[in-house]
């Protein structure tokens, strides 16, 4: 764990805003840190006073703590300034105010262009999920071919049938794998259509409860205009009431997926 107190000889910086303002936040920040706005022409980054060395501990709750703080304070931002630009966790710069002042200045036509291009605009996450059993079920109910196929299999001696059941279970496969993926092509149609920009996400991360008996078989991180946000929820929804399918949609986030920085030092 990180030990003794911390001397403001450097600033937290968890997103850069547009305001031309110097104010406080208020003790929202990590471990209730101090947070406020350091301002140079239109934009502000908004950071607290801290030691310059990183948050570091080999508590993972503690960790897990901070990084919650830390994304309170950017949502804290977002509804205070509108869009930001995210940083991640434990981005510290080492100097006082007036370091980040000169950063800001050094940086400011790519980070005021930055927040311009995603004025107005949050990120969305989309998880298509689908009940392989119950679209097997479906697809078994409503297919004479493999009705029959199955109906044959009760009939048949033990080696028999159990061919025939591999030759049923891969032709099930099949039927739900085309439906799933003719879904999942609908909605990325669609999504395109309404997002600025969409990402499909590689990483997986743990799903609530209600999604763990299913199969993900597409997720997509989505920049998104406030006037379209309903637009996207309603396809998503049609998509959530076909039988078999579920979709997750959640935000709206800090552009993290979608800002573009650069090398901006």
């Amino acid at each position: 764990m990180t030990e003794g107190p911390r001397v403001a000889k450097a600033r937290y910086l968890y997103a850069i805003a547009s305001t031309r303002e110097k104010q406080s936040i208020g003790n929202i920040g990590i471990d209730e840190s101090a947070v406020y706005t350091i301002p140079f022409k239109s934009i502000s980054a908004v950071v607290h006073s801290c030691e310059p060395r990183p948050y570091e501990t080999r508590d993972r709750a503690l960790a897990e703590g901070w990084i919650l703080e830390h994304s309170y304070v950017i949502d804290q931002a977002m509804k205070l300034f509108g869009t930001v630009l995210p940083f991640s966790f434990d981005v510290i710069v080492r100097g006082d105010d007036s370091t980040i002042e000169g950063w800001l200045c050094r940086n400011y036509d790519r980070l005021a262009s930055e927040l311009q291009r995603v004025e107005g605009r949050a990120e969305y996450s989309v998880e298509i999920y689908y009940d392989y059993d119950q679209l097997a079920e479906e697809a078994l109910r409503e297919n004479q071919e493999l009705r029959e196929l199955a109906s044959r299999i009760e009939k048949e001696p033990k080696g028999r049938a159990y061919m025939l059941k591999r030759t049923l279970d891969q032709k099930l496969k099949e039927i739900v794998a085309s439906e799933a993926r003719r879904q999942v092509d609908r909605a990325i149609s669609q999504i395109k259509s309404l997002a600025d920009e969409a990402k499909v996400e590689t990483k997986r991360s743990q799903p609530p409860e209600k999604y763990r008996d299913k199969r993900l078989i597409g997720s997509y991180s989505c920049l998104v205009h406030t006037d379209s946000v309903n637009k996207l929820g309603d396809v998503l929804e049609e998509i959530n009431a076909l039988s078999g399918f579920a979709v997750r949609f959640t935000g709206p986030w800090a552009p993290f997926s979608f800002v573009k920085l650069g090398d901006a030092a």
